[in-house]
């Protein structure tokens, strides 16, 4: 008798379970898929991205996301995909550099009024943006050492209030990556402080933060907005600028074709060199550091 009840619980059982399969199947009884995850961070664009991963790197539960390709040089007049904005839907934070960075930064507020933004330049002294057409502030701060220093410390900051849980784990991650950045400015000092030449010509506004830190003198930049060919005037300008004074290195960028730095080494005899203002690169948490140190190298030789 007792063997006859189990038999038809286990009957009972197998059919609801049958019905239920059949039921999850049908028109409008399919279950709801689970939302992505509101633990997304997505940067704006490469510098973000590695100082970002510094920071967010072995805490639970987040990922970091590059919106633009790595590949993408400095956000001027960079225009969003559809792509892009499918990745901001599924973040809880956008990491941005600010300082005028990111144009469509408005659009992105506009419909995405509920992301949480942390703008890593907020707090930096900014200086003029010289050439550059719109004569805004300068938004290349992270090509500054002391300065991507300051802009680890505010994305921490702007994590560790968003994610109040591992705040500890945010500020460790951003304190042990400032030391290796302390380092990596002291390597830099020890290797230009003391070169006898101090004047530059640059491919664009990128290095000022730089010079400035590194006690550089930018004489010149080659172009107004990057990729944007001189004109004839501003380049025979240049060339006569480098003779007068002696300048012996000219600065191409490796994201931007070099022809015009090509040019006017060759109706001055100055070298061209390049100088990676990191803006593009390898996804990994060293890279920036790697970066710098190969300046520092092309730097102390080409200046000597």
């Amino acid at each position: 008798m007792e063997g006859r009840i189990l038999k038809m619980q286990i009957r009972r059982i197998v059919i609801a379970s049958a019905l239920l399969g059949i039921a999850a199947g049908l028109p409008g009884c399919r279950q709801t898929p689970r939302a992505p995850s509101d633990r997304t961070i997505v940067t704006s664009f490469y510098p973000m991205y590695i100082e970002t991963i510094n920071i967010a790197g072995g805490v639970p539960d987040v990922r970091v996301v590059n919106m633009t390709r790595p590949t993408t040089g400095c956000l001027h007049d960079y225009q969003m995909t559809p792509e892009d904005m499918a990745a901001l839907e599924r973040a809880s934070v956008f990491v941005v550099n600010g300082a005028g960075t990111e144009a469509f930064l408005d659009k992105v507020i506009k419909q995405r009024p509920d992301l949480r933004i942390i703008d890593a330049s907020r707090d930096i002294l900014l200086v003029s943006n010289g050439q550059a057409r719109d004569a805004g502030p300068n938004p290349h701060v992270w090509v500054s050492v002391s300065r991507a220093m300051e802009q680890v410390r505010a994305i921490a900051a702007g994590l560790a209030a968003w994610d109040t849980a591992h705040a500890a784990r945010y500020g460790a991650n951003a304190a042990r990556y400032a030391l290796r950045l302390d380092s990596l400015r002291t390597r830099m000092h020890a290797a230009l402080d003391n070169l006898p030449r101090r004047e530059i010509v640059t491919m664009h506004e990128a290095f000022a933060y730089f010079a400035a830190e590194f006690n550089l003198r930018v004489a010149a930049t080659i172009e107004r907005e990057p990729g944007s060919e001189p004109s004839a005037a501003d380049l025979a300008s240049i060339i006569r600028l480098v003779n007068a004074r002696g300048i012996t290195a000219v600065f191409a960028e490796p994201q931007y074709p070099a022809q015009s730095a090509g040019a006017i080494a060759r109706e001055t005899g100055a070298r061209v060199f390049s100088l990676d203002p990191a803006v593009s690169g390898p996804l990994d948490s060293d890279a920036y550091i790697r970066i710098m140190d190969a300046n520092r190298v092309v730097l102390a030789g080409a200046l000597r």
